[in-house]
Parts: structure tokens; sequence; C-alpha cells
């Protein structure tokens, strides 16, 4: 092995003498030299048992020869910035703790790199990272949080905190057992929201040991994971497998095609061409359309299916979809084993992995097929869609699976008008939104305020008995990957950046269709009209131009002002 790190410190002999002031010996300095990253923390539950992983990945990289060390740049959560200004910090995240990592892997030599990470911003900002490094790693996903009561989720919140801003509707006793079992367990939330996407989405591309993504976080197979991840990267180093080798145009599709097949969250369509950027890939936004229009979806996993996201793990997980849809995949793409795609699933076959947890899936009543539909079972093609048009020239993204029938078409749709989250919330709160009406919000985009998601509003539509199956949300904002119902976000160009959106008015008209792709005003004041009439109002509107924004400081004024577009996906420029 052609150590790096041994190259570069013979340069310096402080170098060594400060590894040696923290515990290392005269050997380890000889050693290999392994970065085990982590957003360990008390930040939230997907992030407080990951020292636990680390630690076994220390083990592994010890009894392979290497010499680990351990650093930390902890996140945030988007469950815990609902309600307040903390949610336009939560995408910015992502960049800030790619950043961070890219410092303490660029500052020190180093011949390999574990990363660890459960949820939404720092699994895409940890595969970024990984992107600009470009020395062997694998990331260690931190697997599924244990189910609630009568298998809920966490998400149970959206219903719970609507009843307490309206009088009688819920007793401090439910909302103290709700406090009490919400969240039963460390890892991320079970259900297939953006963290549980994301899990997925990086064993798709390659980068984690095989059936790695989900792991229930209370079963000692996530620990198992985390000490064969030691043991392996010192093999990737040994053989100079980098990230780049990894993370191929290729794996990209393959890693498109699980997110269609499972019903994934419509935030990857901004984090995956984010990390495809770092990467020097351009990713289309319209490529999520047309392998969408191949894909069978079968994945039956909450909320666009019924089941949670450990069971969807018992059931064989990712793997299991990459077995069922080999014909669709690039089984040749390198893998953080150092074997092929291909290579991965025979090998999990002859060690009787697909079987061997179907027990576990047996004492919920379950059998493989009610998770994970076979091929020629499936109901529909893809899970997510691209929306073009007068309001979205640029893009916008619905997840069409996790929406009824009857609200993937909708045609002069009367359009109630806010400027802020906050503003639509407190509306639906107040019952001041009627059946057939589309909420519209605005200037919550990227530069508009961070981009934060509208879960709290989605969840107040759908636990709202009056409107819920009716109304439907268009946004240049983002959602949660819980999100459920006629949701249509990412509008592109957002309004802050002069988009179409932000020249909507009450009253106006709005159409759009799943099936022909299409999402346009066509309607002034009530009054129906074309498309071509509506298009020109807008650029007439457009003359007063737009609100102008308060004033902003340090790295939210930063982001703010050099995001790139959602359909570019929303990194800094």
């Amino acid at each position: 092995m052609i150590q790096k790190s041994l190259n570069e410190r013979r340069f310096w002999a402080q170098f060594d003498a400060l590894e040696m002031g923290t515990g290392w010996d005269d050997i380890d300095i000889t050693k290999p030299q392994i970065m085990v990253e982590s957003v360990y923390g008390d930040s939230h539950p997907g992030s407080y048992h990951l020292n636990q992983m680390v630690e076994q990945a220390v083990y592994g990289v010890y009894e392979k020869g290497g010499k680990p060390a351990k650093y930390y740049a902890t996140d945030i959560c988007d469950g815990c910035t609902q309600g307040h200004d903390g949610m336009n910090f939560v995408l910015a995240s992502r960049e800030a703790i790619a950043n961070m990592v890219e410092v303490h892997g660029s500052a020190v030599p180093w011949d390999g790199m574990i990363l660890a990470s459960s949820c939404d911003k720092s699994i895409p900002a940890h595969l970024k990272a990984a992107a600009r490094l470009d020395i062997p790693t694998i990331f260690m996903p931190g697997g599924s949080m244990r189910p609630g009561p009568n298998m809920t989720t966490s998400i149970v919140a959206g219903d719970i905190s609507l009843r307490e801003k309206r009088d009688g509707a819920i007793t401090p006793q439910e909302v103290r057992d709700y406090k009490l079992t919400g969240c039963p367990s460390v890892g991320a939330c079970t259900f297939l929201g953006t963290a549980s996407t994301m899990q997925c989405l990086a064993e798709a591309l390659g980068l984690t040991l095989p059936g790695a993504a989900l792991v229930p976080a209370t079963m000692r197979d996530l620990l198992q994971y985390s000490r064969e991840a030691g043991r392996k990267i010192m093999e990737l180093a040994e053989k100079g497998i980098t990230a780049s080798q990894i993370m191929t145009p290729a794996a990209f599709r393959n890693a498109i095609i699980i997110h269609s097949a499972i019903g994934g969250s419509t935030n990857a369509t901004l984090h995956l061409p984010s990390i495809a950027r770092e990467m020097g890939y351009e990713m289309p936004i319209e490529l999520f359309d047309e392998i969408n229009h191949q894909v069978p979806h079968i994945g039956n996993i909450y909320p666009s299916g019924t089941q949670l996201t450990e069971s969807f793990w018992f059931a064989g997980g990712v793997p299991m979809v990459q077995w069922l849809l080999q014909d669709m995949l690039d089984m040749d793409v390198m893998t953080a084993t150092g074997k092929t795609l291909g290579e991965n699933l025979e090998d999990l076959k002859k060690d009787n992995w697909f079987e061997r947890n179907l027990g576990y899936l047996a004492n919920y009543g379950l059998k493989r097929e009610q998770v994970i539909f076979p091929v020629e079972k499936a109901h529909e093609k893809g899970s997510v869609a691209i929306l073009k048009g007068n309001i979205a020239p640029d893009g916008s993204v619905v997840k069409y699976a996790a929406c009824a029938e009857n609200q993937r078409e909708v045609v002069n749709a009367k359009a109630r008008v806010f400027n802020s989250e906050e503003d639509a919330y407190d509306a639906v709160a107040k019952k001041l939104i009627n059946p057939h009406e589309i909420v519209i919000i605005r200037y919550e985009g990227p530069r508009g305020c961070g981009m934060p998601e509208m879960v709290a509003t989605t969840e107040a539509i759908c636990c709202d008995e009056r409107i819920n199956g009716t109304v439907a949300l268009i946004t240049d904002g983002r959602f949660s990957g819980a999100t459920r119902g006629a949701a249509i976000g990412h509008v592109s160009p957002e309004a802050a950046a002069g988009g179409p959106i932000a020249f909507l008015e009450e009253g106006d008209l709005i159409s759009y269709s799943v099936e022909n792709r299409s999402i346009n005003m066509t309607g002034i004041h009530g009054v129906p009209c074309s498309v071509e009439e509506a298009t020109a109002e807008l650029t007439r509107r457009s003359a007063k131009g737009i609100i102008p924004r308060e004033p902003r400081k340090g790295f939210y004024k930063m982001y703010t002002e050099h995001a790139h577009s959602a359909m570019q996906g929303g990194g800094l420029e």
C-alpha cells in the first residue's frame, strides 16, 4: 500500500509529535491512518447512538492494522425545528456539514475514511464530502428506529399538534402519551422519509456494505456492520478504490431506479443532483421523470405504502429490490466491498441473507410480498413526477405515489396565496381553507429563506377531515419525506428569484396533471382563461417586482444569497 499519510508527514516532524500527544505511539504513526467521522451528538435519535457504531468501526480498523481517528460534526433534526426559524437552517446544514468533513478530510493526509450518519441532511452531506475528497470511503447508515404503538411513527405529531391548537380537541394525557411513545428508540424515523430514503440511496450508490441501510437500530446487526466497515476500509485503501470509482454516472442511475421503486422522498431530487455535481456530473431533473416512467413501484412503505422501514429491512431491504430489478440495473458497478453489485447480491444469496430475517417479519404476521411486491404485482410505475408549466417553467416535484388518484389531476382550483408557511398553517388550523382549494406557499425556496419543509401544513391538511383529500399544496419550498397527499414542491424558479409563483394572486385558478406532467395558472381572479393568456398576465404582473427580503447575517445570509435552484440540488455556488 502507498500510504498517503506516511509520505506527507515526513516533511514536518511536529505532525507525528502532535498525534502522539493525543495517545498515539510510535507504531501507530507508521500505520495507514483512517478518519472515522460521524454526526454523533445529543441532537436527536438518529445521531445519539452513532458513538457505539464508531467504536465498532474503530475496532475493525485496528484488527486489520490501521490507526483510526475519530472526528465529529453533529447534525440537526427537522423535527426539532418545526414551528420556528430553525427550520430555515436545515437544508443549509447539509452544506455546513459537508464543508466541515471536507476540512477534516483535507487537513490530514488520510489513507481512508468511514462516515456515519442516519438522517435527512447529514447523509447527503457525507456523500458530498466523499465526492470532494475522493479517497477510499465507506458510509455507515445509522439504521431505523423501532415502531411506535400500533405500528405508528413519529409523524403522529402532525395530528397531535393540530388538535392542540383547537379548543377541546385533545387531552393533556394524549399529548403526554405521544411524547413518551412517539420515538421509542434511536435510529431514523421508521417511515420512508428523507432519512430512510437517503440510507437506501447511499446503499444504492454502492458506498455502504450490502444490506446496511435501515438495519433496526437496536439490533446487534448494526454493530456487526460497523465492525465490518472498519475491516473493509482497510481493503479499499489497499486496493486504492476511491469514491469516484464507486459513485459513477451508472451508480447514480441505479440509485434513481431504487428511489423510484421504493417510493422515496422528494428530497432525493435535491440531494442526488447535488452529490452528482460534486462528482462533476450534471444530473438533469428530467432523468427522474424518465426513470419513473419505467420502474415498477414495488416498495409498500409508508407514506406511499402501509408498512414501516423495519419491516422493509426484514423483507430484504435494498438488496431484495436490487435482486428483483436486476434487468434494469447496471450490475457491474463497483461498490464499497471492492466487488461489483452483481457479485454482492450473489454473495448475499449464498449466505442465506435474503431468507434469514423473514422470521422477524413473521413476528408481525407479514410475508415478504406484503412489503416488497413482486414486480408483476406492482400497481403502478414509479412514484415521483416532474411537472412543468407557466407556474414552474424549470420544474416542480410531486410524489404521486403518496396522493389519492382523485388528486393526481386538478382543473381550475381556486388559489389561496400565502407568503410564508406560518401564515398558511394558521389558515388551515383556523379552518379558513375550503375543500377543493389549492394552498400556495411561496418565498420558501433556497434563496427565499433556506427552503424549509412544509410537513406541519401538509399534515394539518391531511388530519382535517373537512379538507383532506381535496386540498392540494404548491410551494417553492420542500416537503418532509413523510408528506402525504397532493403536495407539489420545489417550484422553480422560486419566488425570491422572480419566478412566476411570486405573481400568483388570491383567487387565480390552478390546474395540474401528473399524467401530463403539467402545472399551470389557468384562470385570472376566478375567471378561466387559456394557458397563454394566464402566462401573459403573470408576465404583466412581474413588473411590480418581488417582496424584498429582510436583512440577514452569517452563514444564513451566505446560503440564501448563493444557493443553487432546487432543480440543481439547492447547493452552494
